[in-house]
């Protein structure tokens, strides 16, 4: 599938007061349920973060800062086929053409990548080398934030068709290496398996996989016991998101804060904890960021259809069993993770491993986890493609 692709044209976050003032109500009009006693975060969103963090939504968060914050890197939007993709373009110090798209996934947004932009960008401002630069695109999933709605509910397959049109139509790369966690993992797979501009991708999460290439070795059964485990346990939104997401968004659409523990639930159960609570991982102002994203958008129903697209839309040839992404693939591998990586040994069956790191620490949102770590890595992977 190919994508007329339009030129750039500029774009800035400037969210209309009476939409603020419309979520504000709603928040300062929530009264908060009935909960388990002691439950804690074992029944969902804890009573206590919640109460602490509306109090907060209420009366400490400033929307404005965190629009200048959106706002702090050159961002457009782009006609791709029938969709505008939003993103951001900062050109890296780098003498020569090098291209990195970097892919979020849900319950985040493009702003889980912007405090690591400019490191990425601009590594002789950190005591790096300018040649390491990148050319760093960071957009909006198609149905998240800024970006346009597709009609109907379509797959990462089907979103990598986008971004290699906005890489190579829109932006005129003629190669591009792809990183991402969560959808992002899917998406860059699938711009690494056929992308004609994708020279390579770096993933935190496996969310590409090749049919017929299943657990053979202990260890890779193992794995596959402890991922279906934490699946069964963790996974109903998966399957509510897949299944019945007009359902959902009737509630969300009308409850901020409902929306908002939707999504704070899922940093909480995602993210390496161990040394600390989740304001340990991050700041209120943060998730609030994050899910405000969602909201002044009213994109939280038009997230979800990726969902339902992975199961639905099947366009592209089917990939045969055994398909293997020949492209230079990069890996890397935090301990904590709602869908944890496999071993290598299962993962190199799939795809063309050239960098392989075992993190000490980090879970599914890696950019805002281990944003040093992540950012290094990706440095190494490129080193190690060639690139």
């Amino acid at each position: 599938m190919s994508h007329a692709a339009a030129a750039p044209r500029p774009f800035k976050v400037a969210v209309p007061q009476t939409r603020l003032n419309a979520i504000m109500a709603r928040v300062a009009a929530f009264q908060m349920p009935d909960t388990p006693e002691g439950g804690g975060w074992s029944y969902g969103a804890a009573p206590d973060f919640m109460a602490a963090l509306i109090e907060y939504w209420r009366n400490g968060f400033d929307w404005q800062a965190a629009e200048d914050g959106l706002n702090r890197f050159p961002q457009y939007l782009a006609r791709v086929g029938d969709l505008d993709i939003h993103f951001v373009h900062e050109k890296g110090s780098q003498s020569r053409p090098r291209a990195l798209i970097l892919s979020h996934g849900w319950p985040g947004s493009y702003f889980e990548f912007l405090h690591i932009v400019e490191k990425l960008a601009h590594p002789e401002r950190f005591g790096g080398k300018a040649e390491d630069g990148f050319d760093v695109v960071v957009p909006s999933l198609p149905g998240y934030g800024f970006s346009g709605k597709p009609k109907k509910p379509i797959s990462p397959r089907t979103v990598a068709t986008y971004f290699d049109a906005l890489m190579t139509g829109s932006l005129g790369y003629d190669t591009y290496l792809a990183q991402g966690g969560d959808w992002g993992s899917a998406v860059s797979g699938w711009l690494a398996y056929e992308g004609a501009g994708c020279a390579g991708a770096h993933l935190n999460m496996l969310g590409w996989r090749a049919p017929g290439v299943v657990p053979e070795s202990d260890e890779e059964k193992a794995h596959a016991m402890q991922a279906a485990g934490l699946f069964e346990a963790e996974g109903a939104y998966f399957r509510l998101h897949a299944t019945k997401p007009s359902t959902l968004a009737y509630a969300m659409m009308d409850s901020p804060v409902g929306a908002c523990a939707w999504i704070a639930e899922k940093f909480h159960g995602w993210s390496d904890l161990r040394n600390g609570g989740i304001e340990a991982a991050y700041t209120k102002d943060q998730i609030l960021t994050n899910v405000m994203i969602y909201l002044v958008t009213d994109t939280f129903a038009s997230a979800t259809w990726l969902y339902r697209g992975l199961l639905e839309d099947q366009s592209g040839v089917a990939v045969p069993p055994g398909a293997r992404i020949q492209k230079p693939m990069g890996l890397a591998r935090f301990p904590i993770d709602i869908i944890p990586m496999p071993p290598r040994s299962l993962v190199e069956r799939m795809m063309n491993v050239v960098h392989w790191t075992e993190m000490d620490g980090g879970g599914h949102f890696a950019a805002l986890e281990r944003p040093e770590q992540l950012v290094e890595d990706i440095r190494a992977f490129a080193r190690a493609a060639g690139y």
